[in-house]
């Protein structure tokens, strides 16, 4: 295995390397690197057929598939990139790990460090869903809160990382041996369904999991239509992608309930440009959805799918109406979403919904609960 550069194409040797130093650009793995990832037990995630969204979707005749990555270990897809990159800071005999977080990648990092018998230090906004927060300090990480954006974070770790000797395991293009861990998810893709799908929509940050769908299913000889699903609230790659620029300018402050994309790219704005790329050269698209969106969507995919995600994992869901609507998706088109974080994450935003509660005042009069229960559901 080597290291290359995607954009001025220097090679390097497989070390702890997060940019290019010849140009700054992106660096990615070239070749197996034949580690075995530390492991929770990870497994295939399925892919389910979601035929109640598919109806709800008007003049639709196609397939919608959820490929559920709340069944890793610690939640969310974050674990696949995690299990990689621990593996190579191991070999090469670091003994400490740095991850600037929004929440995932801070939990599968700090749990996989527990796993690994080595400390880990979490870099996290201080806004970051409790959920999240109490996930990463229940595994025994040191835990940071910074105020402010999680560019800041991220410029945090990188600077333990650079200065004071931990691997950086921050999960947007900085480190090649966790981006190189999502190739699975396109293996997966190809392997489930036989075949690429028209488009598979992926929650978008700096755009890792982009890459690694359209690795994965190249290296299966299948392509597809990517498409890149972002908050209204933080869209630096969707504001780029409609304005028809080749580069990405950083944003300003998130303001989405989606944590897991609200990603202002502040000093790595080459991250989202590289992900534009991609995307382009798939022939796809990048959406934006609303915070009321994210809630709707949320809603639906518990209560007519059965899978409880966090407002990041049910963006695609949210996008599917916008992207018919505009004839981005074919009505008869073959379409995968990414459901990429567990509802556990963040479950404030299902506490603040409405919820199907009754008081029972007289349990034992069981003919006036079965009546209540008649007239709730003659009345879904």
């Amino acid at each position: 295995m080597n290291l290359h550069c995607v954009d001025c194409h220097s090679a390097y040797p497989p070390e702890l390397l997060y940019r290019c130093a010849n140009c700054g650009g992106i660096l990615e793995t070239v070749g197996d690197d034949g580690l075995m990832p530390v492991s929770l037990g990870e497994q295939v995630t399925p892919l389910l057929r979601a035929r109640r969204i598919e109806a709800s979707l008007p003049g639709f005749v196609g397939e919608v598939w959820l490929k559920d990555e709340t069944r890793n270990p610690s939640g969310s897809f974050k674990d696949r990139l995690v299990s990689a990159a621990m593996a190579r800071a191991l070999s090469l005999g670091v003994g400490r790990v740095v991850c600037a977080s929004s929440g995932n990648a801070g939990a599968a990092t700090a749990a996989y460090a527990a796993r690994a018998g080595i400390p880990a230090v979490i870099i996290v906004p201080a806004h970051t869903p409790l959920g999240k927060v109490t996930q990463i300090a229940a595994y025994g990480a040191t835990l940071l809160l910074v105020e402010g954006h999680y560019s800041r974070s991220y410029d945090l770790a990188l600077a333990l990382a650079e200065q004071h000797g931990f691997a950086n395991l921050t999960t947007t293009f900085i480190n090649p041996y966790a981006v190189a861990g999502l190739t699975a998810v396109g293996r997966e893709i190809a392997g489930q369904l036989g075949g690429a799908p028209d488009h598979v929509l992926i929650p978008t940050g700096s755009g890792p999991l982009v890459k690694g769908v359209w690795q994965g299913l190249i290296e299966q000889g299948q392509t597809t239509r990517l498409v890149a699903v972002q908050a209204e609230g933080c869209a630096p790659i969707v504001r780029a992608f409609e304005a028809g620029d080749d580069i990405v300018t950083a944003w300003g402050t998130p303001q989405t309930i989606a944590s897991g994309i609200s990603d202002p790219l502040i000093g790595y704005e080459r991250d989202g440009t590289y992900t534009l790329r991609l995307i382009r050269e798939s022939g796809g698209s990048a959406v934006a959805v609303s915070d009321a969106e994210l809630r709707t969507a949320m809603a639906q995919l518990a209560s007519s799918e059965g899978i409880y995600a966090e407002p990041t994992g049910a963006s695609p869901i949210a996008a599917l109406p916008k992207l018919l609507a505009t004839g981005t998706l074919a009505r008869d088109a073959k379409v995968i979403c990414l459901i990429t974080g567990h509802g556990f994450k963040d479950a404030k935003v299902y506490q603040d919904m409405p919820a199907h509660t009754h008081t029972v005042a007289d349990p034992d009069n069981i003919l006036a609960v079965a009546q209540l229960c008649d007239h709730v559901l003659c009345h879904a």
